[in-house]
């Protein structure tokens, strides 16, 4: 299982989301990999080995039961 990952808040505060350029929250999926997560468009990005990876097509779309854990229970930066 992966391990999760942190952010620096400064520049969590800094990446926006490629697609429509509003912030992301830093959350972990139940895998237990860290993703940065839009919920407006419902989009999860990955974060590997630290670097978050933010192209458009490397993004998933995540499922309702996801999304409520993700906006639910916000991960600590």
């Amino acid at each position: 299982m992966p391990e999760h990952t942190t952010l620096d808040a400064t520049l969590l505060s800094l990446l926006a989301c490629p697609q429509d350029k509003g912030p992301l929250q830093l959350v972990h999926a139940a895998d237990g990999s860290t993703l940065l997560y839009n919920p407006r468009l419902r989009r999860a990005y990955p974060v590997e080995g630290g670097i978050p990876v933010l192209l458009i097509d490397e993004a998933r779309d995540v499922t309702d039961a996801e999304h409520d854990a993700f906006t639910g229970a916000q991960s600590d930066i």
